[in-house]
């Protein structure tokens, strides 16, 4: 309890601050897109790095800048480090985002908060007792055509709602599994088509449909030699009494698309990627004027996106810690959709529907 009470006052005045030195963990293609993504905020730097083996931290330093770190503990002991952000392998982010709390750092973390509902709490709990923000990454819900569709549902364009679904058709080469140890492993992926490349998808069905009642769910290894799915499916009862279906893969040659899909009985909407493929309501058939980021980037390639949602949410979360608010997508809403990746996982494993909360 002491060392939360040190983070705590360690973050006294952030909300005067001009400028937030950024701490990375992870050097890989996710923390590259931070590199980028800090490059493009007015308000922050890039102080330090940490990855292992520590050579790829020096070189990784000497590209994006910043400096190079033996150790989480090097790094966020750091006193030009104010926000720590975590692009690691899924089993390692609570206990990297606790030691960053722990150590008075605001944490924004990479998708999924923590591949158990205990990680998760564990790491909300120590933010709270260090007084400092902790955020996940969901950059979708930043995107100008996702805002559209939250939007129109909070006024009741659509009605009242019927359906809300979401599906993610991508095709993973066998190579992308067997290049990494952690990648499709239960101990430090904690799934696969769903919980890695499916949840941000999740997380918008939830986000537009409301809490979950209840979930029947299926998930297979269908064409991939991994430990955990390559397919889910699942259909899930929405507590306004609405359903919804979620589906993932990463087994739909040659990869396909992300498609969200909300109906009403006033009016419905299809995105496909980017992009509304339908809006037509009883008050308008096209959706209503759009200006902001698009998180897609409208390549066929499933690999490609762009960093334009990452930016958005990045400035919210330093608005959050001026305003002293929380941001708008904090741990409590990593954990909820977390958990929803978690009850398809059990409904498949017990063959029955599985009540929320688990």
């Amino acid at each position: 309890m002491k060392e939360f009470a040190r983070g705590a006052r360690n973050t006294e005045g952030m909300s005067e601050k001009s400028q937030f030195g950024f701490g990375l963990i992870g050097a890989g293609n996710i923390g590259k897109l931070h590199a980028q993504v800090i490059g493009e905020l007015e308000n922050a730097q890039l102080a330090a790095v940490c990855a292992l083996p520590f050579e790829a931290a020096e070189a990784f330093a000497k590209e994006h800048g910043g400096c190079a770190c033996r150790s989480v503990e090097e790094l966020v002991s750091r006193p030009d480090v104010d926000v720590v952000t975590i692009g690691t392998p899924s089993g390692l982010h609570p206990a990297q985002a606790i030691a960053a709390a722990r150590a008075g750092k605001h944490v924004l973390v990479e998708k999924p908060l923590a591949i158990s509902l205990e990680g998760a709490d564990a790491a909300i709990s120590a933010a709270e007792e260090a007084g400092v923000k902790l955020g996940v990454i969901s950059q979708r819900r930043f995107d100008h055509v996702c805002q559209a569709m939250k939007q129109a549902a909070l006024a009741g364009e659509f009605g009242k709602l019927v359906f809300v679904n979401g599906s993610v058709l991508y095709y993973r080469e066998p190579a992308y599994y067997s290049a990494s140890d952690w990648r499709g492993t239960w101990k430090m992926d904690g799934g696969g088509a769903l919980m890695n490349q499916g949840i941000h998808t999740v997380d918008l069905v939830r986000w537009l449909g409301g809490p979950v009642r209840s979930v029947a769910g299926f998930s297979r290894t269908i064409s991939h030699s991994i430990e955990v799915e390559d397919a889910a499916s699942a259909v899930v009862e929405f507590e306004s009494g609405a359903l919804g279906s979620i589906k993932s893969t990463t087994s739909a040659y040659p990869g396909l698309h992300i498609r969200v899909e909300i109906m009403g009985d006033r009016g419905s909407a299809i995105l496909q990627d980017s992009d509304f493929v339908l809006w037509k309501t009883a008050n308008s058939d096209a959706p209503p004027g759009l200006s902001g980021p698009k998180t897609g980037s409208g390549s066929s390639d499933p690999m490609a996106f762009s960093a334009a949602g990452h930016l958005a949410q990045f400035r919210d979360f330093l608005s959050a810690i001026r305003e002293d608010r929380p941001p708008m997508v904090d741990g409590a809403e990593g954990r909820r959709t977390l958990e929803l990746v978690l009850a398809v996982y059990e409904s498949s494993r017990r063959g029955e529907v599985v009540t929320l909360p688990l």
